[in-house]
């Protein structure tokens, strides 16, 4: 399989769903309910979440017949081909739908290629907001705006990414616990707190702002993010040699059986090198 080839229509289809996002950027649209998890974020769902996921199933649904390739995506019932496929999409068309609604930053457009086991092989992940392209592939390295990308934190203080401010979250005095830790052995200054976008911003701006790290508490309800919200990011970190895992370390369950939801394990994202 030519995963090269395949990155740039993954990349080509990612494009093509920010062209529709940008074009929507400004309007008032119609908000519906979905199911989802327990928080109102994964509850909500555009016209716009549905046309870029159309416009990027033109691009994909075609490799899914030459090579073989199963599909998972946000806005169509799993098909639970991805369980009987050596390969397959997952795709979130546009994560950060309540940003967007909001018309605030923090939306994008993630395409993953995963492994039957679990391993992402392909990531891409297009911001329409500032037009900057990330993608990796798998033993081939990573990519901002398709030049070799290389990270390099700067900041004498740790960030903290999250979607929901630290002060209103469950457990709230654990993740500061592992805050100050993090200060503690990097010889920090300060924390600093960076909120509001989705999930897979959320893991990009930890790249963006080191150090820093992304996490979430294993839970009991649903929710935790989605397969579809770590899968292209995931494969963008283990090339940059940066961790993606859950809560307790171990790799990502990118194709859990039970369901999409990541709650029963958490996610744990670090750039955590001391600054250069």
């Amino acid at each position: 399989m030519d995963l090269n080839h395949l990155a740039n229509i993954a990349i080509e289809a990612a494009l093509s769903a920010g062209k529709i996002i940008q074009k929507h950027l400004n309007d008032n649209l119609i908000v519906e309910q979905k199911e989802g998890g327990s928080n109102y974020a994964s509850q909500v769902v555009t016209k716009v979440d549905r046309e870029c996921e159309h416009i990027i199933l033109s691009h994909l649904i075609p490799t899914c017949k030459v090579f073989d390739i199963g599909l998972l995506s946000e806005e169509t019932d799993d098909d639970k081909s991805r369980f009987e496929k050596n390969f397959f999409w997952c795709i979130d068309p546009l994560d950060g739908t309540l940003a967007f609604i909001n018309k605030q930053p923090g939306f994008s457009v993630s395409i993953a290629l995963v492994a039957k086991d679990g391993t992402p092989v392909i990531g891409v992940v297009f911001n329409p907001s500032t037009e900057t392209l990330y993608h990796a592939i798998k033993g081939k390295g990573a990519y901002k705006n398709r030049s070799p990308w290389h990270i390099k934190n700067t900041n004498d203080y740790l960030t903290y990414v999250t979607d929901k401010k630290l002060k209103d979250t469950p457990k709230s005095s654990k993740i500061q616990s592992i805050l100050n830790t993090h200060k503690t052995n990097l010889e920090l200054k300060d924390i600093k707190e960076i909120s509001g976008a989705g999930a897979v911003l959320n893991v990009i701006l930890v790249l963006e702002n080191g150090p820093a790290c992304f996490l979430k508490l294993p839970k009991d309800d649903l929710g935790g993010g989605s397969i579809w919200d770590f899968a292209a990011t995931a494969c963008i970190y283990h090339e940059l040699g940066l961790l993606a895992t859950n809560f307790k370390g171990e790799l990502l369950d990118l194709n859990k059986k039970d369901g999409a939801f990541m709650n029963h394990q958490g996610v744990y994202y670090s750039n955590l090198k001391k600054r250069e």
